[in-house]
């Protein structure tokens, strides 16, 4: 199938000023439609591949590359079809987990929401390969603009699925591939979209080399590799660090599901039992995951007992995760507790997940799914408080479960001069699933992004204490009662990746639509 009409390539082919820059434009697609949605469906596992748990890193390279190649010289509709398959077999694998809390149809319809934000994309690569050559005609265009485009509309294609509708879905992005790879420093430099960017652009530009005529296998080799090393030469940023805080944090393997048969005071019995052995040790804080009492301390007299104890015996403020209610709305919050103060400080979670935490439109979708609809009783409100807070000697940006995938949350820590991370979490709903891990990995590089220590606890784990480098301090099994203290690094400096924000990422999809805009223009005027 020809990259444009036949009469669009007869056309420009006979104006003889134009005949050497047909050399990608005129060309067949290298895969027929039948052969493309094979490569497309087998790119979703393989990409999954690359992320936790497998968590072969090179394999989201692969996957990345099928993708592409499956959309060279498709038409639209075509290009549509390919990226809606490629998306669903991707999806359907990533986040199978969340057919385990919600059921079949939820996580199918999730994966095909989603899928449908990827064949929107696929459709605007397609243009690129098809119209950004005729703006840029040469080698060099081929080689460096075509993939410059391709992986700005990549990064905007994940932008936009991260926070519409219903403040999105960013899960799967491809940064997210790289945590445990020696491409995760980079997240310091360019922050994850900046990652994600940098990663389509490798691949795009190798893909663009070997498809690239009158140039050697061995030519093209040869660029990969000087690619690949410019990446690999970009050097960690140096982290820095004025001290340590000693953070108790506890995980108490409590029955935190939303399932779990249990009686008010269940979790908060399970968390007390498993902080109850460090009494004696010097820290600075406790910290207790999401959802860590079951019952609101600023209500309930057992539970302001129980912190009250802990935090006098331990000499410390107790951080902990709880539902609040304020003037008739609920709110999944984190508050600071001391011994004879009670709430010091507290965060509401900015950013409740849309159909699990709350039911957005809820006239409008019950009835499409009645029983479902109906579990999710009592929705919280999104808060609208800061997310850094005074935890004993230190500023605490906190990360409430879903916060951690949101990029502003991140950004309006750092802005607010956060210290180190505690991202709390409860991931008791997803069992021994890929989620807990993936999770993880985006703490992991969320710690790196921001040069910040960042202790991720849940209630059932798995739970980490990762460095301002990413390396893991300590952690504890998942589906095990047990308390991890550590000697926290407080850090200092300011990555560019923080300073720069979201700017990184704006400039990444605007250098994508703008590409494909002037390549737009260029096919008219010819």
């Amino acid at each position: 199938m020809a990259l444009t009409s036949e009469r669009e390539a007869a056309s420009v082919a006979g104006t003889p000023a134009l005949t050497g820059r047909l050399e990608l434009t005129a060309r067949r697609a290298p895969l027929p439609l039948w052969l493309a949605l094979i490569v497309a469906a087998a790119a979703g596992p393989v990409y999954d591949g690359g992320f936790p748990s497998l968590g072969w890193w090179p394999l989201a390279f692969v996957g990345i590359g099928m993708f592409l190649l499956s959309l060279i010289g498709r038409r639209a509709g075509s290009s549509f079809l390919v990226g809606l398959v490629g998306g669903l077999s991707f999806y359907l694998v990533h986040i199978q987990w969340a057919s385990l809390y919600l059921g079949d149809i939820p996580w199918f319809a999730l994966a095909t929401v989603e899928a449908l934000f990827f064949a929107v994309g696929a459709v605007l690569i397609t243009l690129a390969y098809r119209w950004v050559p005729r703006a840029w005609p040469s080698r060099a265009g081929r080689l460096g603009m075509v993939p410059l485009v391709v992986a700005g509309l990549w990064t905007a294609r994940e932008g936009i699925a991260n926070v519409w509708p219903y403040g999105g879905f960013a899960w799967g992005r491809a940064a997210l591939s790289q945590s445990q790879s020696p491409f995760a420093s980079l997240a310091a430099w360019l922050g994850l979209a900046g990652l994600t960017f940098v990663m389509v652009l490798f691949v795009a530009f190798v893909l663009a080399c070997f498809t690239e005529q009158r140039m050697s296998a061995l030519a093209a080799l040869a660029l990969a590799v000087a690619a690949a090393c410019c990446l690999l030469v970009v050097p960690a940023w140096p982290v820095t660090t004025s001290g340590t805080v000693r953070i108790a944090a506890v995980q108490g393997n409590g029955k935190a599901g939303y399932f779990d048969k249990r009686q008010p005071g269940d979790v908060l019995a399970s968390q007390a039992g498993a902080t109850l052995p460090l009494v004696g040790q010097r820290v600075d804080m406790v910290v207790w995951p999401e959802g860590g009492s079951d019952l609101d301390p600023t209500r309930d007299e057992q539970a302001a007992s129980v912190l009250n104890y802990l935090s006098a015996a331990m000499s410390a403020p107790i951080v902990t995760g709880t539902v609040t209610e304020r003037g008739g709305k609920y709110y999944n919050t984190s508050i600071v507790w001391e011994a004879g103060k009670g709430v010091v400080a507290s965060y509401d979670k900015r950013h409740p997940v849309p159909f699990g935490e709350y039911i957005p439109d809820r006239a409008f979708w019950r009835p499409f799914a009645p029983d479902l609809i109906d579990l999710v009783q009592r929705g919280y409100t999104p808060g609208t408080r800061p997310n850094v807070v005074w935890v004993g000697p230190v500023r605490a940006g906190i990360s409430i479960c879903f916060d951690i995938a949101d990029d502003q949350l991140l950004t309006d820590m750092m802005k607010d001069r956060a210290q180190v991370i505690l991202a709390q979490t409860n991931n008791a709903d997803f069992g021994h699933t890929d989620e807990n891990v993936q999770q993880l990995a985006i703490a992991r590089l969320r710690a790196i992004e921001s040069g910040r220590s960042l202790v991720n606890i849940s209630t059932v784990g798995t739970s980490s204490v990762i460095g301002p480098d990413g390396r893991t301090l300590d952690s504890i099994p998942a589906y095990k009662p047990a308390a991890m203290v550590t000697s926290v690094p407080i850090g200092t400096a300011t990555t560019p990746a923080s300073l720069l924000s979201r700017g990184i990422e704006y400039l990444a999809c605007g250098l994508g639509l703008a590409g494909l805009l002037i390549g737009a223009l260029a096919r008219r005027r010819r």
